[in-house]
């Protein structure tokens, strides 16, 4: 699926985990680890590693995250592979806040 043809709504609602995963990344490019981390310390539930994985892989095939090419420091571990939230990843995100906003209002 490209970004240019995806509706926000078609991914909705969205797994618990692939929420936790694409706040985090909206604050900042991460690698999976820090992400893990990240999302321990925001939300009720830790992330176990093959969950965070699977959706990883998960997001990037549904065009809401990329991994990028770069490293933010040059010392930086080169296994380590990093993911930052596309448009689309963000515009679906506020789309589920926006839907869970709805089902606590009622």
């Amino acid at each position: 699926m490209t970004q240019d043809h995806a509706r926000p709504d078609q991914f909705l609602p969205l797994p618990p985990a692939w929420l936790d995963i694409l706040l985090a990344l909206c604050v900042d490019d991460l690698h999976g680890y820090a992400v893990m981390q990240e999302v321990a310390r925001t939300a009720d539930a830790p992330l176990h590693p093959g969950t965070l994985y699977r959706a990883l892989a998960r997001l990037l095939e549904s065009c809401l995250i990329v991994e990028l090419d770069t490293r933010p420091s040059h010392g930086d571990d080169e296994r380590r592979r990093y993911y930052r939230v596309t448009a689309l990843g963000r515009t679906v995100a506020r789309a589920d806040i926006a839907r869970l906003t709805r089902v606590v209002a009622r």
